[in-house]
């Protein structure tokens, strides 16, 4: 079985292989990390005699997540090396900027079995970590017969990943068989792993880890970015709308209630500030905001602190990687995104630290229980339509709701930092889990 899955893995790498080549030719991706993509990974990795923990987010927001899980392995295994690797350039960029307790980044190889044997020979890892469920038959029979013990941390198996994942059986049993153990988010998604093919005594719910995001940001960093944001933007001059982690479909959305929000002369003063996703989305977004004819700037455009156009202008664009968080702080109201359209939805935690309100749209399955613990506490605004037209009705009439009421903005955003401090303590579980896998080795 592995023979085919290996044999189909190059055959559909072939069939893409012009997609690829016209990505690295046009949109220059994949081209430098390709080499790493295929296991030759930096000397920097090889022929270190410490231990070595290898710690995998495949993007953004599970990097994010990552961040306590890493500061607490740090603390408990000083003298291990801590190896972080992803996916996606965005998340690796982030990973670089934010994760400083990790020794070593790298990219994650791809499930050809001579790539996934180079980059295991190269780090020679005690234990690896992967982050929520990114399965790979290669790596993790390769991890099997190399008595490496993976664990999958703040696991969680969405609606579509669990209906897709039954339509193959014997495989889909047969790698989750692979897998030492199972840190599951919730208790549904412990069921399903185990309707999976996970073993009993293999899973346990830990809980999620992105509760604890807060305890990993370094506060005097984070401070010092915000200040600097602040007096480049003037963010907290007046009401500012964040809109943040945007995707294709949404920015004009945004801006079109934005615009009907700017008509009223009570919001005359409201300011927008959109963070797209991902980098290669940047320029297209700054063409939809430049067809609003409103005053706009880039924050690519500003080098340094106190450029007067910056502090005046209605929609500001954070084209940058790793300062969304630093930004929440300022907003008035924030939107996140990936939930207007069918993405799934992003983190909303981060904003609920510094008790913001929220909106999310009706696409929420890649946080599903946090946003039914947020709903549960009145601690959220959901829009239910479906429709492109009834999606810019109602996000407008939920922005306008709560501009018109401060009071009702201030508890919603109350709640919501209720909601992350009495579900911390997930990261800790987790740990434990590790520390049990190693000692079992």
């Amino acid at each position: 079985m592995q023979f085919l899955y290996s044999l189909l893995l190059t055959f559909a790498s072939i069939v893409l292989l012009p997609y690829f080549v016209y990505q690295a030719i046009f949109n220059r991706k994949y081209l430098r990390s390709l080499p790493e993509r295929l296991g030759f990974l930096p000397d920097s990795l090889k022929g270190v005699s410490r231990p070595a923990i290898w710690l995998h987010a495949v993007s953004v927001g599970e990097t994010l997540a990552s961040h306590s899980l890493a500061r607490q392995l740090r603390s408990r295994f000083p003298d291990h090396r801590l190896i972080l690797s992803t996916t996606t350039s965005t998340g690796q960029a982030v990973a670089r900027s934010k994760v400083a307790e990790a020794d070593e980044f790298c990219y994650f190889p791809l499930d050809f079995r001579f790539s996934v044997r180079r980059a295991l020979s190269a780090i020679r890892p005690e234990i690896v970590i992967l982050m929520e469920s990114e399965l790979w038959p290669n790596f993790l029979s390769e991890c099997r017969s190399r008595d490496i013990p993976v664990i999958v941390a703040n696991g969680r198996i969405s609606d579509r990943s669990f209906s897709r994942s039954r339509k193959f059986g014997a495989l889909v049993h047969r790698l989750y068989a692979l897998v030492t153990h199972f840190a599951m988010q919730s208790k549904l998604d412990a069921e399903r792993a185990l309707k999976l093919g996970a073993r009993a005594n293999r899973v346990s719910v830990t809980g999620n880890v992105k509760y604890d995001i807060g305890e990993a940001e370094d506060a005097t960093e984070i401070a010092g970015l915000s200040a600097c944001l602040d007096e480049t933007f003037a963010l907290s001059s007046t009401p500012l709308i964040v809109a943040g982690s945007t995707h294709e479909g949404e920015d004009e959305m945004v801006l079109a209630a934005f615009e009907r929000i700017k008509s009223d002369d009570r919001f005359k003063d409201t300011r927008l500030l959109i963070a797209p996703r991902h980098l290669e989305r940047f320029d297209a977004v700054a063409q939809l905001i430049e067809q609003t004819g409103l005053s706009r700037t880039r924050r690519s455009a500003v080098k340094q602190c106190g450029f007067e156009e910056a502090r005046t202008s209605t929609v500001i664009l954070l084209d940058s990687i790793g300062e969304l968080s630093a930004v929440y702080r300022f907003a008035t109201i924030v939107f996140v995104g990936g939930s207007l359209v069918r993405i799934g939805g992003h983190n909303i935690l981060e904003p609920a630290l510094y008790a913001k309100p929220v909106i999310v749209g009706p696409y929420t399955e890649n946080f599903r229980e946090i946003t039914q613990e947020f709903l549960r506490r009145k601690a959220l605004v959901q829009i239910h339509d479906t429709t492109h037209r009834e999606l810019i009705d109602e996000l407008y009439d939920s922005l306008i709701n709560l501009l018109s009421d401060p009071a009702s903005a201030e508890e919603l955003g109350r709640n919501a930092l209720k909601a992350v401090e009495e579900n911390r303590g997930a990261t800790a579980r987790t740990v434990r889990v590790i520390i049990e896998a190693i000692l079992q080795k």
